[in-house]
């Protein structure tokens, strides 16, 4: 039976997490959710996942898994074993001693973030959880999004953040296909509305995770850091993409002065220029800190330039493939484009905010006929339209004026592309070790 005491609610919760008594919710089974769920169910803990996507409730519930980063097995395994089950129910909510939100926090046309994923979840949460519940956003967001949107809803049903439930911030930090750092593994940064719920939202943590968890005094702080983590890979990305843009002007190839500046043993971290940023971070969250810094007047110059460079690389990519058929004698328009590639990054299913997209479009309204190649991908969504992506044979490379190597997946035959092409943009240095007239880079 909960206390009513803060103490009592803070020994009781933490005794729970330690011993593995606790029943624990994931709201949002997607990318960032379902390996959090496996990984506290495979930590020993009662797991009930929360989605309102039935499909995803009822392969979960059949053991069938639709995420790159869990193994299938484990995923049956846990089921088979009652320690993991799904719902869209969210009444059940009732029935957890914690609970994460991992739902998305994507951009409008504005680029303003949409909060209606988190909102409708928390608001879920409120309706239903009971005394002592530790809940923990999860969902890359603003810094303030804790204190300001989530505390607010979860007061509503009458209890007192800190007294009467506890509330913390620990960002993902799921970097999907990354095969040395993981969900188990990647150190979490934790800060709650106060002491003893970042101390509680600590413990589950460590009952789970592997790797360190560090503890912040605030959720903003833990929000904002976040933001810096990816907002650092966009702006040297951009850096990157710059540079890609000056050297290809100058005659000079890219990828050895990296690969050059990169023997320094301080001072420099090697980034990569390519067609653009993808994934639902990277792209995307430093979007969130101009929003919320006009909220104190200022103008992040720097973040908002890195992001205007990285956006227009997909053009760039299309000015090189208008460039490359014209030394050909070609013209963009009607040419057969092979695009090998639509995922975001090399070895992953995961195409979301990929910059292949808008390469896709923008070839389609210079006229070009392009198809796309991708072992990952078997079919995609592009303007609401479903695309099959095609086999890689000698044929296709064969007939197709222009190939545009966009992902660099490890399972692609660089030898077999570059013998049976007529011409080849390589966006990602993939065909370095093969030296031919018919080869180019951005």
């Amino acid at each position: 039976m909960k206390t009513n005491t803060l103490e009592q609610l803070d020994a009781i919760l933490i005794e729970k997490l330690n011993t593995k008594n606790a029943t624990i919710g994931v709201v949002g089974l997607g990318y960032v959710g379902l390996p959090l769920a496996v990984e506290k169910a495979k930590a020993g803990f009662t797991v009930i996942g929360f989605d309102v996507q039935e499909e995803k409730v009822n392969n979960v519930n059949e053991g069938i898994n639709y995420i790159g980063d869990v193994l299938p097995a484990d995923l049956e395994a846990l089921v088979a074993s009652g320690k993991l089950k799904a719902t869209s129910d969210y009444s059940f909510i009732k029935d957890v001693d914690a609970v994460a939100i991992c739902v998305p926090t994507p951009l409008d046309i504005y680029k303003q973030p949409n909060m209606s994923y988190v909102e409708s979840s928390a608001k879920a949460i409120a309706a239903n959880y009971t005394k002592g519940t530790l809940i923990v956003l999860e969902s890359t967001t603003y810094p303030g999004t804790t204190e300001e949107l989530i505390k607010p809803i979860l007061e509503s049903a009458g209890m007192i953040c800190g007294e009467d439930f506890f509330l913390a911030y620990s960002p993902e930090r799921v970097d999907p296909g990354n095969k040395d750092f993981n969900t188990k593994n990647t150190p979490k940064v934790v800060g709650g509305i106060t002491e003893s719920c970042t101390k509680v939202a600590a413990a589950m943590y460590r009952a789970v995770l592997d790797g360190d968890v560090h503890e912040v005094s605030s959720p903003a702080v833990a929000e904002m850091e976040k933001l810096l983590e990816n907002t650092f890979r966009n702006i040297n990305v951009a850096l990157a993409n710059e540079m890609a843009i000056l050297c290809h002007k100058m005659g000079i190839d890219i990828w050895e002065v990296i690969d050059a500046a990169a023997t320094k043993p301080y001072g420099f971290m090697p980034f990569y220029p390519g067609p653009g940023l993808g994934g639902h971070c990277i792209p995307i969250d430093p979007w969130y800190l101009t929003w919320k810094a006009r909220e104190y007047n200022y103008h992040t110059k720097l973040i908002e330039t890195a992001g205007e460079i990285n956006d227009s690389m997909p053009d760039f990519v299309v000015q090189r493939c208008a460039e490359i058929l014209n030394n050909q004698g070609k013209a963009l328009n009607g040419s057969k484009i092979l695009v090998l590639g639509v995922a975001y990054k090399k070895d992953i299913d995961d195409y979301r905010e990929s910059p292949v997209l808008p390469i896709l479009k923008r070839l389609k309204g210079s006229g070009a006929d392009w198809v796309t190649v991708d072992p990952f991908i078997p079919v995609f969504k592009l303007d609401g339209e479903i695309i099959k992506t095609e086999s890689l044979t000698n044929d296709i490379l064969a007939q197709s004026d222009l190939v545009i190597i966009a992902t660099n997946h490890s399972n692609l035959d660089y030898e077999k592309i570059v013998n049976n092409s007529k011409a080849i943009l390589d966006t990602r240095n993939s065909v370095s070790n093969y030296i031919g007239d018919n080869i180019y880079k951005i």
